[in-house]
Formats: C-alpha cells, structure tokens, sequence
C-alpha cells in the first residue's frame, strides 16, 4: 500500500469539559476518497481544520508527506482583500500552477470572473471558493460540505469534475447522493473517536447500525454483570466477601466503566404543530405569468395541489424557485392568471436565509422571542429548555449566542422556529442545508408523518426522492413543469438532466440586479476538464521522457561488472528503473484511458 499523503495519530482536542476528538486516528493515501460522517457538533470540521493545519491540537501529530499540496475548503469562505472573484480564485495557486486553470474552472461554474466577492449569494460563493481549491490540481482535496447553496446542475457537474480528478478526497456532506456517488471509504466520528470502514457512504448506515445494536448488547451485559456482582457483595458470606479482594476490585473497575461511557447521542424529536386540517384543495394556480423586464420568470403555469400533497421545486440558481413559490402561498401577485387558496390554511415557512438571526442574541431569546422562559408550540406553553432538547440543544446552550452556533446548529435553530407555529401548509426553502444525516432522517419521518401539504425548495437528491410526491422543475423561458414522483422518477421522464442555459441575472428577491454581462458558455453534461486536457497534452511527453531515463539506466546495469564493483550502485539503479517502469506503466494506462474518453466524446 503506498505510504500516506497524510496522517493524523492521537488527535485530542477539548473545549470546555467534554473531549471534543480523543485519541483521533485518520490517514489518506494517494487517490484515496473518504468521506468523514458525524453529528451535527462532533468535531467533523475542526478535524477536517487540523488536517488542513489550520487548527492546533491539544496533542497527538500530524504528518503530511513532503511536496504534497493540500487544499482545504471551508464551509464560508474569507473573500477580504480581493477585488474579483478571478483575483481571489488566482491566489490560491502555486508558483508553478497554470494561470489558465483559474479562468477555466470560473467559467465552468457559470462566473464571470469580474464580480465583486463582496456582492455575492451563497451559491456564487461557494462556486468560487470550489474554484479556488480545484484550480491547483491538488494531491489532497480537504471538502467541508462542498454542495451547500450549490443547484442541483452544478452539484452533478462537480460529482463529475471530482470523479475525473486523482486527487485523494475528504469530503464531510449531509448529501448521500453525493457521498454515494464519490466515497470509497467511510470514517465514523463518533464520542471523540472514529471508527473507519473500507467502503463506500453507501454501505455506512447498515454498518453504523450494527456496531450501535452491538455496543447496546454489551452494555447490557455489563448492566447485568454489575448487578449481579453487586448482589454478591451485599449477600455473600462475610469471611469470603474480605478475602475476594480482586472480585470486588472488579466491581469497581465494572462501575467506573459504566460511569464514563459516552452512549450514542439520541435523536432529535422533530414535530410540526398542526393545526386544524385544511379543505380538500389548497391551492389552484390557473395559468399564472411573472416576469422582471424583459425576463419571464413564471411564464402561463398551472398547478391544483391537493391536502397531503409534498411538492419538490427544483433547478439552477436564479432560476426563480423562490418566485414560484411566492406566487403559488399569495405572498406575490402574478402578472397575469390566478390563484385561489383553499379553507382554513395556516402556513409555517422556513426561510433558507439565516441572516434573519441577530448573532447577538441567544438560543433562549431565538425561541421564546425574548418574552419569557416558554415557547408556544401549537398554541401551548413549552419551557424552552424542553423544547431545545428536543432539537438535540444541551440545556447549557440556553444562554449560548448564535453566532457561535455552528451550521447545522442553527438549521436545526431554524427549524424549530418553524416548526413551533401551528400548520397544515409547510413551505421549506433549503430545509436541509447543513444538517447531519441523523437529523436528516427524522425530517423526513416528520414530513411523512405530517398530515398537511408540504411545498419545500431542495438540492438535495436523495431528501427528494424520499419525501415528495411531485417535482416541479424549469424547461426555459419561464416554462415550469410538474412530473409526478422524486427526483430520480423526474429525470427519467425528462430524458435528461437539469441544465443551467446562461448565468441570468438575481431576481429582485434575491438581490438588487446589476449590471448585465456578457455571458458564459453552458456547462455542458460531460466534456474533458482542464487537468485531462492538460495530462493529454503532456503525458506523451512524460512517457518519452520516462522511457529515455529506462534505457539509459539500463546502459549502466549492462556493465556485467557493475555488480562487484559497487553493488549499492547497482542496487540504486535497479530500483530507480523499477520505480521508472511503474510510473511508465501508470503514465501510459493513464493516457490511454484519456484518449479512449475523448473519442467517445466526440463521437457522441
């Protein structure tokens, strides 16, 4: 097995009293992809930190092999002190990277490479943060939820670039499409340790839930050996109890276990409040139009959607979900057409944008509103601290401020706010950005449980093809179409997948329009990135090069008294011809995988 590209041994690291990592272990190897899983808080990203070397352990090593490149990705990028996206994308490559890379991997991610950092959405910073790790070519890929604000065409466009690359991955994502579809290792964090699989995210959740129902049979055991143990120490035979000194040191050593084990963390107890059920039709859009200028964003759309109904709204950035969505619950009138709400509605809604929270205040004031020690949740008095719990928040959390919350801290923050209102309409936009999967399989049992109508906004594949019942997506020029099913049921339908045309300008509700400009070229569904094209450029070169120092070692080792006359330069040059051979071998296979991918290519 080749030696690793890095290692991290006895990684302990503590905030406050419980240990964050104890004893953490992780090594990645050349063109290794392991995906690291955790919960919401267990340390994923501080690990994925003190691997990038940006983060100090309390103790334990970290060694990377020498001249290896790492790039880390964090889930909010520092754009400060650069004017251009191109600027701040172009200072995250070495001396000897190719310029061209930079303006490549903008274009690819549908940027001009002429905006300024300082105006851009969520989505927009996250391409150009992924373009500023990708543009080097890096040995090892460091990926702190790199599909967060993404549209579902670039997702699948970077699934794609990654797959194409040799660079080892750590990738952490809520998304299990994306994990699926790249990992071929999986690293547990768990209580402070990881526990590490040889498979991909797919095989993970039966894996973890083996080792859960394992760990709870021993425990049991322990439970029963303790009471048993202790049972002899109150009944036993005096005379014997004092000489069995080891047998009760035992029960001591059996109590201190039990004392210090961290038990798996529980499930958060998501519930919507409902409340009264609505009529039989919630909502009728008879042949609504919206546009801004000369821009159709809605253009002659009609939907009935029925009480129970769970639609998926999907497609590229800026391509007006949020606009549909306003259209269809009142909140915006259409230009032309109509639309008719149903009986007894009451609407709960989740704004995927959280800089509604004041960082300022606390997790208390969040949910109570700042009146009191009680959240309304249905109509009736909860104590806060109940109801944090509930969410998975520890009762000391109470006076936390939210700006140290971390991501999926303040998603599950979100959720709760919305969740409190009573409802029989649930608009999500984005409900699940930064939330662990654990957290993501309860929203889901939640929303399948829910007897109101569920509308929600969502990139995320597989949460799609679990929940709705209907998918809502763009066809061009304002047109939106209803498919019946998930996700997967939607592609099969269409024949292809979701396509950006052109980087349109924001609608007003995201932000005020700017100068118009000229735009990219689409992304295409599959063509050769930069790094292929440039190995397919060079690699015959390489191989040139590479038989050449073969045959001229091997000139050496023809001198039939090298041997005797000094055999550890014999034995050097047999190994560097060895190595030389290995690396022709890899050099070839590798080209000759390229230009089998680029005839078909063009010949498709």
């Amino acid at each position: 097995m080749a030696p690793p590209l890095i290692q991290l041994k006895d990684i302990k690291l503590t905030f406050g009293g419980t240990p964050l990592l104890s004893a953490v272990e992780l090594s990645v190897s050349p063109a290794e992809r392991v995906c690291l899983i955790g919960r919401n808080g267990s340390g994923k990203s501080t690990l994925l930190k003190i691997a990038a070397g940006l983060v100090e352990p309390d103790s334990g090593s970290r060694f990377v092999q020498p001249g290896a490149t790492i790039r880390y990705l964090p889930q909010e990028p520092d754009f400060a002190g650069h004017a251009t996206t191109l600027a701040y994308v172009e200072a995250g490559l070495g001396p000897g990277d190719d310029r061209y890379a930079a303006r490549y991997l903008l274009e690819q991610l549908g940027l001009r490479a002429d905006e300024d950092p300082a105006n851009l959405s969520g989505g927009e910073a996250r391409r150009a943060a992924l373009a500023r790790v990708l543009a080097p070519s890096p040995d090892i890929l460091l990926l702190d939820e790199p599909t967060n604000h993404l549209d579902l065409p670039t997702i699948e466009w970077l699934e794609r670039e990654l797959d194409g690359r040799r660079s080892a991955l750590v990738l952490i994502s809520h998304d299990r499409r994306f994990l699926s579809n790249l990992s071929r290792a999986t690293a547990w964090l768990e209580r402070g340790q990881i526990r590490e699989i040889d498979r991909g995210f797919a095989a993970f959740e039966s894996w973890r839930d083996e080792l859960l129902a394992e760990e709870e049979r021993e425990q049991h055991k322990l439970d029963r050996k303790m009471v048993s143990e202790e049972h002899w120490l109150r009944y036993g035979v005096s005379a014997r109890r004092k000489r069995n000194v080891k047998r009760l040191g035992n029960l001591f050593a059996l109590r201190e276990q039990r004392k210090t084990y961290r038990g798996a963390a529980g499930k958060a107890n998501l519930a919507a409040a409902e409340a009264d059920k609505s009529g039989r039709l919630v909502i009728e859009a008879k042949g609504i139009s919206k546009a801004y200028g000369e821009r159709k964003i809605v253009d002659n759309f009609s939907i009935r959607l029925q009480r129970g109904d769970r639609v998926g709204i999907v497609g590229p950035n800026g391509a007006g979900k949020t606009t549909l969505v306003n259209l269809l619950i009142g909140a915006r009138p259409p230009d032309s057409g109509s639309v008719r709400l149903g009986a007894n509605l009451e609407m709960a809604t989740l704004d995927q944008h959280r800089e509604s929270l004041d960082p300022k205040s606390t997790l208390s004031e969040a949910l109570t509103g700042g009146r009191g020690d009680h959240v309304m949740v249905g109509g009736k008095p909860k104590h806060v601290v109940g109801y944090m719990e509930d969410f998975l928040f520890a009762r000391e959390q109470m006076r936390t401020p939210l700006e140290v919350l971390s991501g999926g801290e303040r998603g599950r923050l979100m959720l709760a706010r919305a969740l409190a209102k009573p409802s029989n309409l649930l608009v999500l936009d984005e409900p699940t950005n930064d939330l662990d999967l654990e957290t993501l399989d309860v929203l889901e049992e939640m929303l399948g449980d829910y007897d109101g109508t569920v509308i929600l906004i969502s990139h995320d594949r597989d949460f799609l093809d679990r929940v709705v019942t209907s998918v809502i997506a763009p066809d061009g020029d304002g047109r939106w179409i209803e498919y019946a099913g998930g996700y997967s049921d939607m592609l099969a339908q269409r024949g292809s997948d979701l396509e950006r045309d052109e980087v349109k300008a924001p609608t007003p509700e995201k932000r005020a329009p700017r100068t118009a400009a000229p735009s990219p070229a689409p992304i295409p569904k599959r063509r050769l990135n930069f790094n292929e094209k440039h190995a397919l450029e060079t690699l015959p070169k390489t191989i040139a090069k590479l038989q050449e120092e073969i045959a001229k070692r091997q000139r050496l080792l023809d001198d039939p008294d090298l041997y005797a006359k000094d055999r550890k330069k014999f034995e050097d040059i047999s190994r560097a011809i060895a190595k030389a051979q290995e690396d022709l071998a890899a050099a070839e296979d590798r080209w000759l995988q390229l230009e089998v991918l680029r005839e078909e290519i063009e010949q498709a």
